[in-house]
């Protein structure tokens, strides 16, 4: 059975409109019945339709899937009238050890104490619990200590389409830390 592209289009967008997920490029493909060229073309011509409109909607490939966003631009508009729901809070000391493991992976639990001067295991596990961080293997030394690396939740929480979208270690560097925790706080208001 073929379906014009026009109706194909429109399919796509709404199963990604009513999907509260993000959609991979495969599973969209076969639920609507097409090849994954097919559906690649017709989800770049919605990116670029929705980024031509501006609207209140975008549409953005996010950890190798595709999804619906607010157009950044109403953003804080929107965050006072939904107040938005409070994320679980990354202490300090959590943010930098995660900062260290994505910059840095894979990494050891030693390595990572050796940068941060103390140690890290509950950061570690705590981050493994927020699934934000996992084993990923082990280092070929003595011992096979485990090696630890982001998820795929951490890009979809940091809102990265791969980890070569995180900013260069030199552009992280010339940011103010100390209005870091600042910027936390407004972020989860």
């Amino acid at each position: 059975m073929e379906r014009e592209k026009s109706g194909l289009k429109g399919l796509i967008e709404a199963l990604l409109f009513l999907s509260g997920e993000p959609l991979k490029l495969a599973s969209i493909a076969k639920s609507v019945e097409c090849e994954k060229h097919e559906a690649r073309e017709i989800l770049d011509e919605l990116i670029l339709d929705y980024q031509e409109r501006d609207g209140g909607f975008v549409l953005r490939e996010i950890a190798g899937a595709y999804q619906f966003f607010t157009n950044e631009k109403f953003s804080e508009i929107l965050a006072q009238l939904f107040k938005e729901k409070k994320r679980d809070q990354l202490s300090r000391s959590s943010l930098d050890t995660l900062a260290i493991i994505a910059y840095k992976q894979p990494i050891t639990l030693s390595e990572i104490d050796d940068i941060r001067g103390v140690s890290s295991r509950a950061m570690v596990t705590s981050l493994i619990s927020k699934k934000l961080v996992k084993p990923v293997g082990n280092k070929e030394v003595p011992g096979r200590p485990a090696l630890y690396g982001t998820t795929k939740e951490f890009l979809l929480h940091f809102g990265l389409n791969k980890l070569s979208d995180l900013p260069a270690p030199v552009e992280v560097k010339e940011l103010k830390f100390e209005n870091l925790d600042d910027l936390i706080e407004n972020e989860q208001e």
